[in-house]
């Protein structure tokens, strides 16, 4: 390890508050948390919230709110507060502007008095336009006017922007911990505004800034902002000398199930997946964007899911616990290619940690999930047996509606399709005796028979009428639950009870009678 300060390690999640938390943004973080907590170090949550034009109202506490649901806890935040707030780049607006000066009187950066109109002016006459050092001298700033004429500007109060000065016919080089040696050539990146006309830094400044300002040691970021590394190095020299700047790690992308591309929220919508945490509400449109918990995946499992794309610890082990995770977390093991999204295995993690939680656990998980079925549940134990007969079913909470649903009211649709062609005298004779039989049990108090008794009574009755229990079976599964589905058929009616599972049969054979 190195580039600590005072032996603590410090990183940072720098969100801007403008929607969702696309997964790809909750594995930045979890990559960050885990290599935080691995050397006994510090995460810092930072809302880069300058841009006031994409500020979402809600965005900020959905943030957060996503961030407890995953287990991941900041030690700093504008929740939480801590020694190098605020945490909230809008209330650092003050904090900026003199680092923009500085490198305006160091020969770095400069003034740049361009209208937005003359921008556009410009972009319309020369494509792909780049505001850099081949069209400085166009263009309207402290490079191509005189220092009268800059004087005067400022004096007016005219708009400004300063701009990074770029170099020329440079190469820059830095490590990076995932990729290794990354260089880039300075000519291809254009001048970038630093402090923008309102006083406010954009998130080239303030990035920089900040992360010196709060002692960050570590900066794990997405791949998409390696083209902003020159301009970034660039800052970190300028102002605070090269060997302040943190370790840097660009982190792969999240790839579309095809394998190409960037996972985007439309993917999602096109396939029908979730790509947030949690289900966003955008605060103007209304529209709802489905999440992962409310889809049904337990933390546990879309922690672990995510922490596999694009990263492994070596060997053939899929399903790690946060702990786990935290100790075997090693930032040099991530891949530098994109990681394909698989819905169907995430699912499967998901199935996996619902088979590792206790049932009591899982009822507690279930019950928004019962609410929205308008299930009502008088007897919490029950509810836990029920889990534990369908669990190994279940890859999504909201499974467990489907595969249980039947345990809690009788079915509303019957498939009596299925149970007619083999349909005849002898299974009707068979299930006569059998609603007799229960009724009787009924009569003499009983509400219902260990699971084996059950079994040996059914197939006891079957032998005496010479017929196969294999072919009572699925018509008694399709009686009790409606279909070809659920546990075993001698557990949901020891589950359910002799009066309401003799009520469904009783029911399905005055359908069949009218058929």
């Amino acid at each position: 390890m190195e580039n600590s300060i005072d032996g603590k390690v410090r990183l940072r999640f720098a969100p801007s508050p403008t929607g969702g938390l696309h997964l790809g943004g909750v594995r930045t973080v979890l990559f960050n948390y885990l290599f935080a907590k691995h050397h006994g170090g510090e995460l810092i949550l930072r809302i880069e919230d300058t841009d006031q034009t994409r500020f979402v109202p809600g965005a900020e506490k959905y943030i957060l709110d996503t961030l407890h649901w995953c287990g991941i806890i900041p030690n700093e935040s504008p929740l939480h507060g801590g020694a190098y707030g605020p945490y909230r780049q809008s209330e650092r607006k003050a904090l900026y502007t003199p680092y923009a000066q500085s490198l305006i009187e160091q020969g770095f950066a400069y003034y740049a008095f361009d209208t937005p109109e003359e921008l556009e002016e410009k972009r319309k006459k020369v494509p792909n336009f780049q505001y850099s050092h081949k069209f400085r001298q166009e263009m309207r700033n402290s490079i191509s006017l005189s220092e009268n004429e800059v004087s005067n500007l400022l004096k007016n109060g005219t708009p400004y922007v300063i701009r990074i000065k770029m170099p020329q016919d440079e190469e820059i080089v830095f490590n990076d911990m995932i990729r290794g040696e990354v260089r880039f050539d300075v000519n291809t990146v254009d001048d970038k505004v630093l402090l923008k006309a309102d006083g406010m830094p954009t998130y080239h400044l303030a990035v920089v800034v900040d992360d010196y300002l709060m002692k960050i040691t570590h900066a794990f970021r997405g791949e998409e902002w390696l083209p902003s590394a020159p301009v970034h190095i660039l800052l970190w020299k300028y102002l605070f000398g090269i060997e302040a700047m943190p370790l840097w790690a660009h982190l792969p992308l999240i790839l579309k199930p095809e394998g190409t591309g960037k996972l985007s929220k439309r993917d999602g919508e096109r396939l029908g997946f979730p790509v947030f945490a949690m289900d966003w509400t955008d605060p103007h449109s209304k529209e709802t964007t489905v999440g992962f918990k409310e889809k049904g995946f337990l933390p546990e499992a879309f922690i672990n899911f995510l922490a596999i794309l694009g990263w492994n610890d070596g060997s053939q082990q899929e399903i790690f616990s946060v702990e786990e995770l935290i100790s075997k977390f090693d930032i040099e093991r991530v891949h530098k290619s994109g990681a394909r999204f698989d819905y169907e295995k995430a699912k499967w993690f998901n199935q996996e940690w619902i088979k590792r939680t206790d049932n009591t656990s899982l009822a507690s998980l279930l019950q928004p999930f019962l609410e929205a079925a308008n299930i009502e549940v008088h007897e919490p134990s029950y509810l836990v047996k029920v889990i534990g007969l369908v669990k190994e079913r279940c890859h999504l909470l909201s499974d467990f509606i489907t595969q249980s649903h039947f345990f809690f009211r009788a079915p509303t649709h019957i498939d009596i399709a299925t149970i007619l062609p083999k349909w005849d005298e002898k299974k009707q004779h068979f299930f006569d005796t059998l609603v007799e039989q229960s009724s009787q049990h009924i009569n003499k108090g009983l509400s219902t028979l260990p699971v084996k008794t059950l079994e040996d009574n059914f197939k006891a009755l079957a032998t005496a009428q010479n017929i196969k229990t294999a072919d009572l079976l699925l018509p008694l599964r399709i009686m009790l639950v409606g279909g070809k589905f659920g546990p075993g058929v001698f557990d949901i009616i020891e589950s359910i009870e002799f009066s309401d599972a003799t009520a469904r049969i009783k029911y399905a054979l005055q359908l069949i009678s009218t058929k």
